[in-house]
């Protein structure tokens, strides 16, 4: 899969950081406009990878996270705030969760 359409949406550090290494969809948006947002770009099917702050994970409500979590495309990644304690995802549940696939098992391969 070829990641040419990408968008970010959180806050400000987050957003800088993405612009700064020349990802154009950057949205600085927190709360309800960052849900909005995340609603529209999971709807319009326009984008391969939307990159979310974990931030905004706790103030989803079930059937967007759900939608997030699930989604083929575009693909949702939570990425932590820079300098934040958040907890963060596994390299291995990540991989499951958007590869749908096991690196345990890959080990030994």
């Amino acid at each position: 899969m070829q990641f040419d359409k990408i968008a970010v949406i959180g806050e400000r550090e987050l957003a800088l950081g993405f612009k700064l290494i020349g990802i154009k969809d950057v949205f600085m948006e927190t709360g309800s406009d960052a849900m909005s947002r995340l609603a529209s770009l999971l709807a319009s099917k326009d984008y391969n990878l939307v990159m979310v702050s974990e931030s905004l994970r706790a103030g989803m409500d079930q059937w967007t996270l759900r939608q997030a979590e699930t989604s083929l495309k575009p693909i949702v990644l939570f990425i932590p705030v820079p300098g934040s304690t958040a907890s963060q995802e596994s390299v291995k549940a990540l991989a499951k969760r958007v590869l749908g696939v096991d690196i345990n098992m890959l080990k030994g391969a």
